[in-house]
C-alpha cells in the first residue's frame, strides 16, 4: 500500500511565499512522474506543475516564473516553492505520483490535499 501525505499549506498574504512537500510512501520499487494539482471552488481540479523522475519539468501558464517544483528521489518526495503568490492561487493543493510497488503493479496516488489560503 503507498501513501502520498501533503504538508505546507497555510493562510499567506498576497505577495508571500509557502513552500508544499509531499512525501511517498509504502510498498514503492519506482516512482515516476509526480505533480501538483490544485482545486478552487467551482472549479475543476487544474494541473499547476509536473516532474519527471529525470527532472524534467511542466508548469501551468499562470504559475510559471512563480512556482518551482522540484523532488528528491531519494526521498520519494517533490516540493512546490510557491512566490508572489496571488489570490487566485487559493486552493486545495493536491499531490499526485505515478509509481510501481514491489509487484510491478502501477498505480496513480493522490494525497489527500493541503489548503492554501492568501488573502488580499
Amino acid at each position: 500500500q503507498v501513501q502520498l501525505v501533503e504538508s505546507g499549506g497555510g493562510l499567506v498574504q498576497a505577495g508571500g511565499s509557502l513552500r508544499l512537500s509531499c512525501a511517498a510512501s509504502g510498498s514503492i520499487f519506482r516512482v515516476n512522474a509526480m505533480g501538483w494539482y490544485r482545486q478552487t471552488p467551482g472549479k475543476q481540479r487544474e494541473l499547476v506543475a509536473t516532474i519527471s523522475s529525470g527532472g524534467s519539468t511542466n508548469y501551468a501558464d499562470s504559475v510559471k516564473g512563480r512556482f518551482t517544483i522540484s523532488r528528491e528521489n531519494a526521498k520519494n518526495t517533490v516540493y512546490l516553492q510557491m512566490n508572489s503568490l496571488k489570490t487566485e492561487d487559493t486552493g486545495v493543493y493536491y499531490c499526485n505520483a505515478d509509481l510501481y510497488n514491489f509487484a510491478r503493479e502501477f498505480f496513480r496516488n493522490w494525497g489527500q490535499g493541503t489548503k492554501v489560503t492568501v488573502s488580499a
